[in-house]
């Protein structure tokens, strides 16, 4: 039995370069594909990732279902995962090819069309994100960038009402503490 579950079935080299070569072709197709696979917007894309993951499962394991052969080549995607993420940290430059750039999709309150077709997002995709960060609509939005990594920055014109709905509070709240202050000098006086 522990024969069976320990004993790999390929060879230990080929074991260590399969998780290698995927983990390069997803990385370089995700590039292609583009920044809307990493941010997950829709059901659809959250499937295709999902599904990415048992397509790829053969080319990363082969034939080989032993405990060691798992381990194997689960220590070899963690460790090239490790080595391209120090190496990008240490090249800005091989960091921006790789990650790609920026994308502005609002600014002052225009949507950019060209940008949101090159991102392959729908004006209602977009809406719903900017109304995820609390702001009534485009017209409120000074700039919405989508970054290399699939995520939204966005930044307001005016604070948003969540942001307006916080500071009430803390007013109230201060105006609170400060008529109690009163009354306990009112107190401590008599």
């Amino acid at each position: 039995m522990f024969q069976s579950m320990f004993h790999l079935q390929i060879p230990l080299l080929e074991k260590i370069l399969r998780p290698m070569v995927v983990y390069f072709f997803l990385i370089f197709m995700l590039r292609i594909f583009g920044k809307r696979e990493l941010a997950q917007l829709n059901p659809f894309d959250l499937i295709v990732l999902l599904s990415l993951s048992n397509v790829v499962q053969n080319a990363l394991i082969g034939n080989d279902n032993s405990v060691t052969g798992g381990i194997v080549g689960a220590f070899s995607l963690l460790s090239i995962n490790w080595l391209v993420v120090r190496f990008l940290y240490s090249s800005p430059k091989a960091n921006r090819v790789v990650g790609g750039a920026e994308q502005v999709l609002i600014a002052n309150g225009v949507v950019d069309h060209k940008a949101l077709r090159q991102e392959l997002l729908t004006e209602e995709e977009l809406l719903a994100v900017v109304h995820r960060q609390g702001f009534r609509g485009f017209k409120s939005v000074k700039k919405c960038v989508l970054g290399p990594n699939g995520s939204f920055y966005i930044e307001g014109h005016t604070p948003s009402e969540a942001e307006q709905y916080h500071g009430d509070i803390v007013h109230r709240l201060e105006d609170i503490q400060r008529e109690l202050g009163q009354m306990r000098t009112q107190l401590s006086a008599r």
